[in-house]
């Protein structure tokens, strides 16, 4: 069942693993299938390097496990990811990371402004990326907290706890949690550098003008 969108949570989870986005059996991933409406979910407490796609977790939006073929259950985080589904109906992927810099600024609650252009990639409408409140992990406080930071942008810092990005499938939202990670890590290197004084950010109003370049012509 869904056997393509398993091997792609599954690849791309450890890919997350391999590039220092999560350690230690920590965050965890999952992908929409538009057809069926059901969510391939990674299983909670096993180290990533070790899953193979039959260890995926097929769970339907009422949190019923579908099918579990190796005996695993679906990551204790799962509520949080049906919510985001829920507020968010044009994405069909979750990623959740534990990213060093990024967690860093979720720890002391503390938003990331738009330093540079790129924050425009990341779907952060206000200008910033934001911070979700602080919820109990696997509860619905958690989720709704999620959810609702959410409604305006494709990031958002978890407080004391880490960071979430949502996407078109499961790489879009790897990506972004990658782009997240990175720009946290540049805001912490400009305030290290101007020591502690914060830099001058971009509106919100030039963040949200972004536009292809219409003077390029398609013959």
């Amino acid at each position: 069942m869904l056997d393509y969108l398993k091997k792609e949570v599954c690849e791309l989870s450890k890919r997350a693993q391999r590039n220092g986005l999560c350690k230690h059996k920590s965050g965890n991933f999952s992908a929409r299938d538009p057809e069926s409406g059901l969510f391939v979910f990674t299983p909670t407490g096993v180290d990533r390097e070790l899953l193979t796609p039959r260890d995926m977790v097929v769970v339907d939006k009422n949190v019923h496990v579908i099918e579990n073929l190796s005996g695993l259950r679906p990551t204790s985080e799962l509520l949080m990811h049906l919510k985001a589904y829920e507020a968010r109906p044009d994405i069909k992927a979750v990623a959740h990371t534990h990213s060093m810099y990024a967690t860093s600024f979720a720890v002391l609650g503390k938003t990331i402004p738009a330093i540079v252009y790129e924050l425009q990639a990341l779907g952060a409408k206000r200008g910033y990326v934001p911070v979700a409140p602080y919820g109990r992990p696997g509860t619905y406080e958690l989720a709704d907290h999620v959810a609702d930071t959410l409604k305006d942008s494709d990031v958002a810092l978890m407080e004391k706890h880490g960071t979430i990005g949502v996407g078109s499938d499961i790489y879009d939202a790897f990506l972004k949690v990658s782009y997240l990670e990175e720009l946290a890590q540049m805001y912490y290197n400009v305030l290290t550098v101007n020591g502690g004084k914060e830099p001058e950010a971009l509106p919100p109003s030039e963040i949200v003008q972004w536009a292809y370049p219409k003077e390029v012509i398609f013959s």
